[in-house]
């Protein structure tokens, strides 16, 4: 997104040479993605997110949730669990 709108300005930068519009035109949509474009301070946080003992919770729980399927995964097959932890493969 900052690609396209870093060479749309500067296209239209070069356009404003000859045409003050063009320049008028650059900074409108400067403008516009300062107030409505990606990361701007008025937007609002993803509905995922909240305040940091939640993103915690959230944190704790990915992390008991992988140590679940990891352990999982070297019970229902030990022979591989062994080889990659001896980082060896039969490949």
């Amino acid at each position: 997104m900052r690609g396209i709108l870093a060479t749309g300005t500067v296209v239209l930068v070069i356009l404003g040479i000859g045409n003050h519009l063009w320049w008028l035109a650059a900074v409108a949509l400067l403008y516009l993605y300062a107030t409505h474009g990606r990361g701007s301070p008025g937007t609002a946080p993803p509905a995922g997110s909240g305040a940091p003992p939640d993103s915690y919770r959230a944190y704790r729980e990915r992390r008991d949730r992988q140590a679940r399927w990891e352990r999982r995964y070297r019970r229902e097959r030990p022979y591989e669990a062994r080889r990659q932890e001896r980082g060896t493969s039969t490949k």
